[in-house]
């Protein structure tokens, strides 16, 4: 069984080894991990995906929430959460290749962020499948590189928002 969490902590030096340390000791698994500063400069919020049994996933939820630095935890349901994930990916293209690994782009809405001589690197946001459809029509060319990003995620409307005001006090909006 998967799960996503989605972290709102302090934005402090440590706080992403701390937490990767937690699942390294307790030997649990993670699947990925996407860290970023939020629009308030003073929080980070950290999307982490693991997996486990039912009781691994409480012990990870548990044990998580006691870290310093943690200011919230949230699961992000499939049903009512957006998740994304940023691929790039360098694929050996002669003239006569370039064309046809283009149209697979466009029909992905990918970007193609280089051209070389020998090679093009396509951009590609979206879903884990959407993803996986994509690399799968590019599996008769060569990938020369690949590097992808790990989900990130966010729950849908303004449900189970948290604001944090100048002082440091939270405002929880719960509307449905």
């Amino acid at each position: 069984m998967q799960r996503v969490y989605s972290l709102l902590v302090d934005n402090n030096p440590g706080v992403l080894s701390r937490i990767s340390g937690l699942f390294s000791r307790r030997g649990y698994s993670i699947d990925s991990i996407t860290a970023g500063v939020t629009a308030d400069p003073r929080f980070t919020r950290i999307t982490i995906v693991t997996s486990g049994d039912e009781l691994i996933l409480s012990q990870i939820e548990k044990q998580v929430r006691k870290l310093e630095d943690i200011l919230e935890i949230k699961v992000l349901e499939p049903s009512e959460s957006v998740y994304r994930e940023l691929i790039m990916v360098k694929v050996r293209a002669d003239k006569s290749e370039r064309s046809e690994i283009i149209s697979v782009a466009d029909i992905f809405r990918a970007k193609i962020v280089d051209v070389e001589k020998d090679s093009l690197m396509i951009e590609l946001t979206g879903t884990q499948s959407k993803l996986e459809a994509f690399m799968n029509l590019l599996e008769g060319y060569e990938i020369l590189e690949l590097a992808r990003t790990g989900i990130t995620g966010l729950n849908r409307g303004i449900k189970d928002v948290t604001l944090v005001d100048q002082d440091g006090n939270f405002e929880r909006i719960t509307k449905e």
